[in-house]
């Protein structure tokens, strides 16, 4: 049997991944992502050895993570490390029902998101430069103490399904996105590259949406430009760390 078919589905997303991303700014890269985002297309929960949970399973799964005493109360996100690299790391998110994963960036990082069960809506936006052509209208007053503002593009919000491609990201498109579990708990897979950094400038970054009052009941169409504001990370957000029990990468 030829060595590629004995491969599990994980293993060759991560042999793909690092051919992919050793070479971000090489002439072969867009076909090299092409094809990881095929394999990455084709992973299910059941590839991980995953199943959908409930609250009583994810405060479990904490427990089972020790930690200090206080880390049985389930975070409303947990990660399951898979593997990384100096060029890309992979693992697992998974939300609690109602779960946020604020508003972020990814500094000059790629990445990739396929949902594995559940349904998540996800906001994409890019960074718009101090100088470009546009509306050039003051930001809304942030709040005393808030970090700097900067312009961006709204570019889209989705829902993601298992049945729907992975989700793209590149240093200059929806770098920037928040994600919410919609109707009931989800998870997903993970790909950034290279992976997050803070001593080589790729540290998380988060933001809160500047909006004036609604103009109506509907919401304002996308794509469109809006103001953001630098937030620490928020104090009902963390994230919690779990065994990742499918095949070995």
């Amino acid at each position: 049997m030829p060595r590629d078919n004995m491969a599990s589905l994980i293993q060759r997303v991560a042999r793909q991944a690092r051919i992919t991303f050793r070479s971000p700014a090489g002439p072969a890269f867009g076909e090299n992502l092409h094809r990881l985002q095929q394999l990455l297309d084709e992973v299910r929960a059941e590839d991980l050895h995953l199943a959908p949970r409930g609250p009583s399973a994810a405060a479990a799964a904490a427990a089972a993570g020790g930690g200090p005493p206080w880390a049985s109360v389930v975070p409303p996100v947990s990660y399951m490390h898979i593997c990384e690299t100096e060029s890309f790391s992979m693992g697992v998110f998974l939300l609690r029902s109602g779960a946020c994963i604020p508003l972020h960036d990814h500094p000059g990082m790629n990445g990739m998101l396929k949902v594995l069960y559940g349904t998540l809506r996800i906001a994409c936006m890019d960074t718009l430069p101090a100088g470009a052509a546009g509306a050039a209208a003051a930001p809304p007053l942030p709040a005393a103490g808030s970090g700097p503002c900067l312009r961006a593009l709204f570019r889209s919000r989705q829902h993601y399904t298992p049945a729907s491609p992975p989700c793209l990201l590149s240093p200059h498109t929806d770098n920037l996105h928040q994600i919410d579990a919609v109707d009931g708990p989800a998870a997903f897979l993970d790909i950034l590259a290279p992976p997050y950094d803070p001593q080589h400038g790729r540290d998380c970054h988060y933001y809160r949406l500047l909006e004036g009052p609604p103009a109506g009941a509907e919401p304002p169409a996308l794509p469109r430009e809006v103001w953001l504001v630098e937030t620490p990370q928020a104090a009902d957000f963390w994230c919690g760390g779990e065994p990742y029990p499918g095949p070995r990468v």
